[in-house]
């Protein structure tokens, strides 16, 4: 009986020897009966793999512009003044009832002269400064993953990963029937 239980107790020691090699990183197969079990490999070489990226990126552009204004001008005060000064010079000319004719003809006949005389506007130029909104493009250069080549009891593989492993990799290792 003691070989029986000596026998017993060595095979317990293998297999709790077995899982505890692994006991960081417990069985995550969702179904423990998949014949799946994790094992190390050694990283043999590892390329990060770059892709560009874009980003665009608003930004204002100002710039000067010469800009036209149109004065209308004032006409309005040319025919007042043209009117009063008409129909002073015309009062002074008549007598009775046609002086009140020659004022009334010398007020319109200045307001004429004067709307004529006054200054009807012109153009002239300024500068404005006028901003508008512009995107620039700028393209960057970064990793997007990591071709990583590694060897498991012997063989040697290769995959692209998210992540530099650094010198070992763990992996699943799954078996099943090949019939």
């Amino acid at each position: 009986m003691p070989k029986f239980l000596l026998a017993t107790l060595m095979l317990a020691l293998v297999a709790t020897g077995t899982q505890a090699q692994d006991a960081r990183y417990p069985n995550q197969s969702p179904n423990p009966d998949d014949n799946a079990h994790y094992g190390w490999a050694d990283v043999l070489r590892v390329d990060p793999v770059y892709g560009v990226t874009q980003t665009t990126v608003p930004r204002q552009q100002c710039y000067d512009e010469q800009v036209v204004h149109q004065d209308r001008g004032n006409s309005t005060a040319g025919t007042i003044l043209g009117a009063v000064v008409g129909g002073v010079l015309g009062n002074t000319i008549g007598k009775g009832d046609g002086r009140r004719a020659a004022t009334v003809v010398g007020a319109v006949a200045g307001g004429a002269v004067g709307n004529r005389a006054s200054d009807h506007g012109g153009s002239y130029e300024t500068t404005q400064t006028r901003c508008r909104e512009v995107s620039t493009v700028s393209e960057q250069r970064q990793i997007m993953g990591y071709d990583v080549e590694y060897r498991y009891r012997g063989e040697v593989y290769e995959s692209r990963l998210n992540y530099d492993p650094g010198e070992r990799l763990r992996v699943r290792v799954s078996v099943t029937p090949a019939d």
